[in-house]
């Protein structure tokens, strides 16, 4: 259920297995990178016992919603940075949790039936520690598909062979991908985005953040006890906003959610 999801920098990745080890590789480090982004970014409940808030007004989620949409047409075509016109709206949008005060590092929530919208801020030094995180991440998927492949290494599958081959010659740091360095140094505003047709729900709320499904979507929009692969499927779209106010790194983290059937009246 994970599959579809893909980054909107980057070509989805191809239905047919490549045959070229090269690519191969380059196809399974971006699901590494994806299924990392993902678990950085929903990770504070569970880690570092970040609140579930349900306090985010409705109205300034759809601002937050509209905003981020804006942004993302404001993107240069070649690259997710942020166009001179926008960089206002970016700023803004950067700061809006401290200007609301919501609490940093929180996810806050604002529910409907079979509908929910996550905002979280973090500043600073939290800005730093979600990076650490995010290459631990990645690393630890990496060797993991290097463990699963010496447990079939007796399968001699060449084409496997080769592309775990160019994959550990493959130097990722998610901090270069994301243009870390040059936010900093240029002062630029970074947006990307990441979509899934169907997430499962209880992976994200359970696996990534360790807690109930109700807690981030409502009761009733929970999935029930031995609930189906369709009870369990939402359409999902993260926003990760990245720039510098003054001396300050900062980022911001918008999730779109919504229940993939048509069992709610979302008008």
């Amino acid at each position: 259920m994970m599959g579809d999801m893909y980054d909107d920098e980057h070509d989805d990745v191809p239905s047919e297995r490549p045959s070229d080890p090269s690519t191969a590789a380059r196809d399974k480090s971006d699901e590494l990178r994806m299924h990392s982004q993902l678990a950085a970014v929903f990770e504070g409940p569970r880690k570092f016992q970040a609140a579930i808030r349900g306090d985010f007004d409705g109205d300034v989620a759809r601002e937050l919603q509209r905003a981020m949409a804006r942004l993302e047409k404001s993107k240069a075509p070649d690259a997710p940075v942020i166009l001179p016109a926008g960089i206002e709206l970016a700023a803004k949008t950067l700061r809006m949790g401290d200007d609301l005060d919501l609490a940093p590092d929180d996810y806050h929530i604002h529910r409907r039936p079979g509908e929910a919208m996550i905002a979280r801020w973090i500043k600073g030094e939290a800005v730093e520690i979600f990076y650490q995180r995010l290459q631990a991440h990645y690393d630890a998927a990496a060797e993991g598909v290097f463990e699963d492949h010496l447990q079939t290494a007796w399968k001699s599958d060449v084409r496997a062979d080769a592309m775990i081959e160019a994959l550990r010659k493959t130097k990722v740091v998610m901090a270069e991908r994301y243009l870390r360095d040059l936010i900093a140094k240029h002062k630029l505003f970074v947006l990307s985005t990441q979509t899934a047709d169907e997430i499962d729900i209880l992976h994200l709320a359970e696996h990534l953040m360790g807690v109930s499904a109700a807690e981030v979507v409502g009761a009733a929009s929970a999935p029930p006890d031995a609930p189906t692969q369709r009870d369990r499927a939402w359409y999902f779209r993260l926003f990760s906003l990245r720039g510098m106010d003054g001396d300050i790194e900062r980022m911001c983290f918008f999730t779109y959610l919504q229940k993939t059937d048509d069992t709610f009246d979302l008008g």
